[in-house]
């Protein structure tokens, strides 16, 4: 747990450059002017020292930490702070007896912090109830993940919660040159300089996260020769950065989303971009592969049945060549399918059938449609009055039953009118035409 002095300044030196270089006010904190602009409420909350309890839910470098402290630090409270990694019940029990002594020693409040909120389970966020209800301190909790999934309902109801967005690459850039120029708390002292070209890349690798280009700059910085940092050292330095890409994480979820929509949407441009993104930040081609197969029978289905075998050899291709060929392999998968006509109508009807299966019970198969190996079998009537459908005109048995009893007449795949289920769809009007023509017969 850690109270100290929220903006120590320490040796300098001592700290690592992004944490010297915290925003120490408002004026100084970058981005987030969806909320903190002026005139926002919680901007207006923060300057007036009217705090309430909140999750701020944004990616890693956005500022939530930093947030946290100025809002303890304009409103005049106690700041503690918890890492839900390093913490249990013990220690949130040991900062609720704190914020009683603050308050009743020195009549302050308290503003608790905690850092990966979403990594408390249900009982541990559970502890936190009874002291926001009663005002004991301020919650704040920071999340990378998204609080609906990750957090219990009834904290949500307790504390609003903000979105932080990943920062512009102008505010990227404005970070950089104020730690370059800060001579007490940055690099204004060592004369490193960069170039305009310098700027835009490590702007560009920071991927909108504060605390990746702070640490980028100082690490070059330490390379400097003469106050500049050579362009093929920079280079290297930036060699290997990814995009942000957290598996199993919010940004996950949300790019697969977006190739899988994509496509859906036959935007063959977007489902590349997204595509690369992925591979970009790290993510294991072969799980790229696995889903572009179900895209292939979700969204195009019977609509264009090359696209689930285009799929199926992408992922083969990954499989046993790996990168990149494997890679450019699923590139094509992809951008087939994101052209390929559309049809959900397979999907549709495994959802309907599988529903239909559960509520139904376990219906009998009619007798006609049993198997008969056996004599006994053949006495109870098994296979009786089959119709084998070969032996039928157009090998179609017209009028035949395939469901049980209780179901006959559902139907449940419906082709669209695009692609091959054109071709389908008149073919299954023609069968149950006859089906209809093979009833009136029997009336």
């Amino acid at each position: 747990m850690n109270n100290d002095d929220l903006f120590a300044a320490g040796t300098p030196g001592s700290q690592p450059l992004a944490d010297r270089m915290r925003p120490r006010s408002l004026d100084e904190y970058a981005g987030q002017e969806h909320i903190l602009g002026e005139g926002k409420p919680l901007r207006n909350a923060i300057l007036a020292g009217h705090l309430h309890s909140m999750i701020l839910w944004g990616p890693p470098g956005t500022g939530k930490t930093t947030l946290a402290r100025l809002l303890a630090n304009h409103a005049g409270h106690h700041f503690i702070t918890l890492s839900a990694v390093l913490s249990g019940v013990k220690e949130i029990r040991a900062a609720v007896e704190q914020a009683r002594q603050t308050h009743a020693m020195q009549g302050q409040a308290t503003l608790l912090f905690i850092d990966e909120a979403h990594r408390f389970n249900k009982s541990q966020q559970d502890a936190f109830l009874p002291h926001v209800e009663d005002g004991t301190f301020i919650f704040v909790g920071a999340t990378t993940e998204n609080p609906s999934f990750e957090l219990n309902n009834a904290l949500l109801s307790r504390a609003r919660v903000y979105v932080l967005k990943a920062l512009e690459k102008e505010a990227i850039r404005g970070l950089l040159l104020r730690a370059l120029g800060d001579s007490e708390r940055g690099l204004g002292g060592q004369g490193v300089v960069l170039s305009e070209e310098q700027l835009e890349l490590l702007a560009e690798a920071a991927d909108g996260d504060a605390r990746r280009a702070l640490n980028l700059l100082e690490i070059a910085s330490d390379l400097a020769e003469n106050g500049k940092i050579p362009d093929e050292v920079l280079k290297d330095i930036l060699v290997g950065q990814v995009r942000r890409f957290d598996k199993g994480g919010e940004a996950f979820y949300d790019q697969i989303s977006a190739l899988h929509k994509s496509v859906r949407g036959s935007s063959p441009d977007a489902a590349l971009y997204w595509l690369c993104r992925m591979l970009d930040g790290g993510c294991d081609p072969l799980y790229i592969a696995r889903r572009v197969v179900r895209m292939a029978s979700e969204d195009i289905g019977n609509a264009d049945p090359r696209g689930l075998q285009i799929a199926l050899a992408a992922w083969d291709v990954q499989t046993r060549l790996g990168s990149p060929e494997g890679e450019l392999a699923i590139a094509q998968a992809v951008t087939y399918l994101a052209s390929a006509a559309k049809s959900n109508a397979v999907y549709k009807a495994f959802n309907q059938a599988t529903a239909l299966a559960r509520e139904s019970g376990s219906l009998e198969v009619p007798l006609h449609l049993r198997n008969a190996p056996t004599r006994l079998m053949k006495e109870l009537d098994y296979g009786k009055a089959y119709r084998y459908a070969h032996d039928e005109p157009d090998a179609y048995a017209a009028g035949e039953n395939y469901f049980p009893e209780e179901l006959r007449g559902t139907r449940l795949y419906h082709p669209v009118e695009r692609g091959l289920e054109i071709q389908i769809g008149e073919k299954l009007r023609r069968l149950a035409a006859l089906d209809r023509a093979a009833g009136r017969e029997r009336d």
